[in-house]
């Protein structure tokens, strides 16, 4: 347990708000928040859980301004937030029983397919398209599957929310974003109910950092509602690219020893 001091706790608030601010447009606030956490000198054990503690009030916070601001049906969208959840959970539990480092070593190169494709491809806006999977089929496969992934894992949740609201349920950049944060706060709601079982969590800091996150999301989901695709397609592209880069640059990922580099 590191010295709690002020200049730790202010550290650590203004990380959640910059943190909560990029999530809430385009995901990938993790990267900024675990960090942060372990070179304060938390354990890995003790940031993971306590980072669930205050991602729930970024993500609960972006939801409710999406919702506000006609985005997003909370009511409509519970069963998805309910697969989400139970995925998550499920993934939190079985964390050392499944392949980290396969899921280690394709991040990376998912993270950056999606920012190519994201970065390439022209006709992305805030206007729905065809959709091609149907909502309950939706919720019932991918919903869960990408929360498991999150109670897991973690990194990179948001992104592939985004990319499967808009290839397949058909949303504009910015319902996919509003309906992203949901589905992420209810995949949040699961991995901490397991954590905080496990007593993994430090109360305290999660609930200071969770002041920040929950200021932070309501500056960024604000701004993206004012700016829209324009504003969450380029910075999704780079929360993306960056994340890769930072998961690249550690000499332990699997992808570095699988080819020697």
């Amino acid at each position: 347990m590191p010295d709690i001091t002020f200049q730790l706790v202010a550290l650590l608030f203004f990380a959640a708000f910059a943190a909560g601010f990029i999530d809430s447009i385009a995901g990938g606030g993790g990267m900024i928040t675990v960090p942060a956490m372990l070179l304060a000198g938390f354990s890995p054990i003790e940031t993971l859980g306590t980072n669930k503690l205050q991602a729930l009030f970024g993500s609960g916070s972006a939801t409710l301004a999406y919702a506000r601001g006609g985005h997003v049906s909370l009511k409509s969208q519970l069963p998805m937030a309910a697969t989400s959840a139970i995925g998550a959970a499920l993934g939190a539990a079985m964390t050392t029983w499944l392949p980290g480092d396969v899921l280690k070593g394709m991040l990376p190169l998912l993270l950056i397919a999606i920012a190519l494709y994201f970065g390439f491809k022209p006709s992305f806006s805030d206007s729905d398209r065809h959709r091609r999977m149907t909502p309950f089929l939706f919720g019932l496969t991918l919903v869960p599957a990408i929360g498991f992934y999150d109670g897991m894992f973690g990194p990179g949740t948001g992104s592939f929310f985004m990319l499967a609201f808009v290839t397949l349920a058909g949303y504009g950049m910015l319902k996919a974003t509003a309906h992203t944060k949901m589905l992420n706060f209810a995949s949040n709601i699961g991995a901490f109910a397991v954590f905080a079982f496990s007593g993994a969590i430090y109360w305290k800091i999660g609930l200071i950092m969770g002041a920040g996150q929950f200021l932070g999301a309501q500056a960024g989901s604000l701004f993206a509602m004012k700016k829209g695709a324009r504003l969450i397609r380029p910075l999704l592209v780079i929360s993306c690219i960056v994340l890769a880069i930072k998961l690249l640059s550690d000499p332990a990922n699997p992808v570095r020893v699988w080819f020697g580099l």
